[in-house]
């Protein structure tokens, strides 16, 4: 093969390669989901991803828009639908699912919000495995925030439950390992956290935990080494998913991700649900609880199918956006 035909050969593969790699295609569908306020745009797709079906949504909200008011509620020890959730608090325009819990007790796994309080927290010690049994790892969750002048935030967390509000770092760290079973906060500072500097008061409205981060300034960047979300190459499973973020123009974005449905909806990974919030402009996000928790419902109607077999599933927490 000579050197000119290598070149053309060449910009042919080039040019093949980044036809297939197509971005998501969405359609506007808030008139099915309507009356919803102008500031409030519902989007779907079924553009595959890697080739596997996909059923996807994402919603955008303006939060500056004073109309609208973003809210988080809790169950307070027990399980909720998210339908639930939309009866017991006037039906409101948007409810989604958020945090990490355990099936055992019901408990939040990750921090909540609400009016500026902190209502729950984050687990912040996780016992080591094998050799590492008698130790303890310590990690500073993440979450989303709005702050009573409607910006939004994310940042990794220290909550404590004698406190009232939380404690945030604008970067992720490398959870410290030590004996110790509870870390505590002291004058602001953790001892284990010294090299990442001070935590600032986190001073949000509405907040919600889950994790990992997957986009920060503007790039995929997955902060599951810091927050030990998902062990070894889970980050690549795919699987219903929630996930929500924020762009440069105040736009807050919420993704939800069919899942676990052959052949109709095969859901996404973690690196997956990066891509496309990244691709839809979020400037920071994160992951929330998926799988079979994973449900959006818009003015009392479903978007994604829910992945278990009896339906939506009970969370204890969830995120509403509501006309005021």
């Amino acid at each position: 093969m000579n050197h000119k035909t290598f070149l053309i050969l060449a910009v042919f593969i080039f040019l093949f390669a980044n036809t297939n790699s197509q971005s998501m295609q969405w359609k506007d569908v808030s008139e099915y989901y309507g009356p919803l306020p102008a500031t409030v745009k519902l989007f779907k797709t079924t553009t595959p991803i890697d080739d596997k079906p996909n059923v996807a949504f994402y919603l955008t909200a303006d939060i500056k828009d004073k109309q609208l008011s973003f809210t988080a509620d809790t169950a307070k020890n027990r399980r909720l639908t998210p339908n639930q959730f939309y009866g017991k608090n006037n039906q409101p325009l948007v409810v989604v699912n958020t945090t990490f819990f355990s099936f055992a007790t019901n408990q939040n796994l990750n921090a909540v919000i609400q009016n500026g309080r902190l209502i729950s927290y984050n687990v912040h010690s996780f016992p080591g495995k094998g050799k590492d049994t008698l130790t303890y790892r310590h990690t500073l969750g993440s979450a989303i925030g709005i702050t009573k002048n409607r910006m939004a935030d994310v940042a990794w967390l220290f909550t404590d439950s004698s406190k009232k509000s939380a404690y945030a770092l604008q970067q992720p760290v490398m959870p410290p390992r030590d004996s110790v079973a509870y870390v505590e906060m002291k004058k602001r500072t953790i001892k284990q956290f010294n090299t990442a500097g001070q935590l600032k008061k986190w001073k949000v409205e509405t907040a919600v935990g889950g994790g990992p981060v997957l986009v920060q300034n503007n790039q995929i960047a997955i902060s599951n080494n810091e927050e030990l979300k998902f062990a070894g190459k889970a980050i690549d499973d795919k699987h219903p998913r929630t996930a929500m973020g924020y762009t440069n123009d105040h736009k807050l974005v919420i993704l939800v991700v069919e899942g676990r449905s052959p052949g109709v909806a095969e859901g996404a990974s973690l690196k997956q649900m990066a891509a496309i919030l990244k691709e839809i402009g979020c400037v920071e996000a994160l992951n929330l609880d998926g799988g079979g928790s994973s449900a959006m419902i818009v003015n009392g109607k479903n978007t994604i199918n829910p992945s278990d077999k009896t339906g939506q599933r009970p969370v204890p927490a969830v995120f509403m956006i509501s006309k005021q």
